[in-house]
């Protein structure tokens, strides 16, 4: 495909996404699922498009064999393709995709012992720092904690409202005491600068949905700012305004990697061992595991169930019988 028809082919696909308000990582993977696709059949035009089924399985099967990517990144790749057919160029798929799927692993969950998160915590300072607070204490994925918005905060009942996370769905966790003078602290910190950049004629910030035509003055609005705002304003890649948004999850990443780095930890940390963290060690202080499943946002009580295994496992579970000797 040329790089004139695969860029009306790519702009095509954002304009549907931005008009059905999906998020901006989803159609940056979205069209790099097609593009990649386009590239591997080496399409010139539109035309090369038709047969769908067939082109979809032969590329998702070179995914699974030559590739060897996970189960969960083909199903991205499958979602991605399906959606550049039937919604956008509105061609059903009427035959059976029959590709090699991927191997699914078993991986069990890197978990951390309540000193190993206490030391890679302590090492860390300022917002990243905060942020992994937030991972640890009420059970967020990075994603969930970087999106925070100012109202989602509730002091007295000590619960964060997290808006549409996995699934689109919103939910309630805990919010850890310890953490309130903290985030007070920075939110001062945060209402100076929008208050600054209000001064300068922008201070909107992003509204999902279509907030920001049923509430025109929500965007400048105290509430609706991120709690961990990027330090630089922006424009927005989607109607080109100039904002500011939430910082970038690569930076809490970097953070976590360097004091793990420090501690010279053998266990392979990242943003999300923090909540499989706070899951098991809620399970060992006895929380029900359906109260769990409830604070993880989890679809299903078998995906919560893991941390249970966890726990029965080695020196948590099973006795070594050598020990017995």
């Amino acid at each position: 495909m040329s790089i004139q028809k695969e860029k009306k082919l790519l702009d095509e696909v954002r304009e549907f996404m931005r008009l059905k308000h999906y998020s901006i990582h989803t159609e940056r993977t979205y069209c790099d699922w097609i593009k990649r696709y386009v590239q591997y059949h080496q399409m010139k035009s539109k035309n090369d498009l038709e047969g769908g089924e067939k082109k979809i399985e032969q590329f998702l099967t070179h995914l699974a064999v030559e590739a060897n990517i996970a189960p969960n990144t083909q199903n991205q790749a499958m979602n991605a393709l399906v959606f550049l057919y039937k919604k956008v160029l509105k061609v059903p798929l009427t035959e059976e995709i029959n590709a090699v799927r991927a191997a699914k692993k078993e991986n069990i969950p890197v978990v951390m012992t309540r000193v190993e998160v206490s030391q890679v915590i302590n090492l860390m300072e300022g917002v990243p720092q905060l942020i992994v607070k937030l991972l640890y204490g009420s059970g967020l994925r990075i994603m969930e904690a970087v999106r925070l918005r100012v109202q989602d905060i509730d002091y007295e009942m000590k619960q964060l409202t997290v808006r549409s996370g996995k699934g689109a769905k919103d939910r309630v966790t805990t919010f850890p005491g310890t953490v309130i003078p903290l985030l007070e602290n920075h939110l001062a910190k945060v209402k100076t600068l929008h208050q600054q950049d209000l001064a300068k004629g922008y201070g909107e910030v992003y509204l999902p949905y279509a907030l920001a035509r049923k509430l025109p003055n929500a965007a400048q609005e105290w509430g609706w700012q991120y709690v961990f705002p990027s330090r630089n304003l922006a424009s927005d890649p989607r109607s080109d305004k100039i904002r500011r948004h939430h910082v970038d999850p690569s930076v809490v990443n970097k953070a976590i990697k360097a004091s793990a780095k420090k501690l010279d930890l053998r266990k392979r940390i990242s943003a999300h061992t923090f909540r499989h963290s706070f899951a098991t060690h809620l399970l060992e202080r006895g929380t029900d595991i359906r109260t769990i499943q409830a604070l993880m946002g989890h679809k299903d009580v078998s995906t919560t169930m893991i941390y249970t295994h966890i726990l029965q496992q080695g020196g948590h579970g099973v006795l070594s019988p050598l020990d017995d000797l």
